[in-house]
């Protein structure tokens, strides 16, 4: 089973004892607010897909004091699949790598039917989900313990891009944004890990590596691990890219590119492929990358050919291409963004 990301909570007898609309007066169930609190704490989001009325709902959750904690809340009257599905698409996360929780079978079996990919918990089992070891990440990293933080400084950004009336690039332009690119260290090494087992759409290759060979690669000769934090008034994405090099002879070839979903409409990917184009350039190296196929990454593919990567061989699997570079320099509209790189990083 795959990694948690979010945990979808109904309120009515499953959060609190009772329905609210029917006694005000509701309370928490027993250990309820220690173990969504645990599970912020492991970088695990919180969200609410409750048939209720909105208003007495989240002036009843800032009273118990948890409305904090529930990012893009669904509380109103439509099918619970219907919330649940705007959620992940609020998030732009996968559905499977969702729990919605419910004390009733109908709700849960209207999910499951609807959203095959959703794993459906009845509420009398709350108390186990601390035990569950699609909650229980292998590490912590500061990234994790931040993620609720993080996305809602996403949710400013997107209220204040909103509202803004002038064009796109303008506002863009306010966010002050700044690109930090540099070599991986070891304390850089569990971000990286947690990167490749979480992100799956902007993934060239869905490759995973434990510490130790991450460890290997970072003191290694035959190759380039770079990390990418990207930051902007509203406070930093933390670290949102990471890019795998091998040198081979005269040959750099990607092994595997990601990038946070969270960035995914600010450019980055180009600029970022952009600096490795430069250097290769500057190394008289032929660039390559790796990519494989798969139901989700379509737009790193795309990323890719936007920065005249051409599919050169498939190495015998259709799914995995190997695409090649002409080192043209593609020159990306980097005026909005602030490009800081660490000295002679190849």
């Amino acid at each position: 089973m795959k990694e948690i990301k979010c945990v979808i909570w109904d309120l009515d007898n499953t959060l609190w004892n009772g329905i609210l609309l029917e006694d005000k007066n509701v309370t928490l169930k027993e250990g309820v607010a220690e173990i969504i609190k645990t599970l912020d704490s492991r970088g695990i989001l919180h969200s609410i897909a409750s048939k209720n009325d909105y208003q007495t709902a989240t002036e009843k959750l800032l009273d118990l004091g948890l409305l904090e904690y529930f990012l893009y809340p669904e509380i109103n009257w439509n099918n619970k699949s219907v919330s649940v599905k705007k959620i992940s698409d609020n998030l732009n996360i996968g559905l499977d790598t969702i729990m919605f929780i419910d004390d009733q079978k109908y709700e849960k079996d209207e999910v499951n039917f609807t959203l095959p990919e959703v794993v459906c918990i009845d509420a009398a089992d709350y108390k186990l989900l601390l035990e569950y070891p699609s909650l229980n990440p292998g590490f912590i990293t500061e990234d994790s313990t931040h993620r609720r933080k993080l996305y809602l400084e996403d949710i400013k950004r997107k209220n204040e891009e909103e509202r803004f009336t002038g064009p796109k690039e303008e506002f863009v332009k306010s966010l002050k944004m700044e690109l930090k690119i540099q070599r991986a260290k070891e304390n850089d090494l569990a971000r990286v890990k947690e990167l490749t087992i979480r992100t799956h759409q902007l993934n060239t290759t869905g490759v995973t590596y434990d510490y130790k060979e991450l460890q290997k690669i970072i003191n290694s000769d035959n190759y380039i691990l770079l990390t990418a934090e990207l930051n902007d008034i509203y406070g930093t994405y933390g670290k949102i890219g990471l890019v795998l090099i091998e040198k081979l002879n005269n040959e750099w070839r990607i092994k595997l590119f990601i990038l946070s979903c969270r960035v995914m409409t600010r450019g980055i990917g180009t600029i970022l492929l952009n600096e490795i184009i430069k250097a290769a350039k500057t190394a008289s190296k032929k660039l390559t990358a790796e990519f494989l196929h798969t139901q989700k990454n379509r737009s790193m593919y795309i990323t890719l050919k936007f920065a005249n990567f051409i599919e050169v061989d498939n190495q015998n699997n259709d799914d995995l291409v190997i695409l090649n570079n002409d080192l043209t320099i593609i020159n990306p509209n980097q005026q909005f963004v602030n490009l800081l790189m660490e000295n002679e990083w190849n």
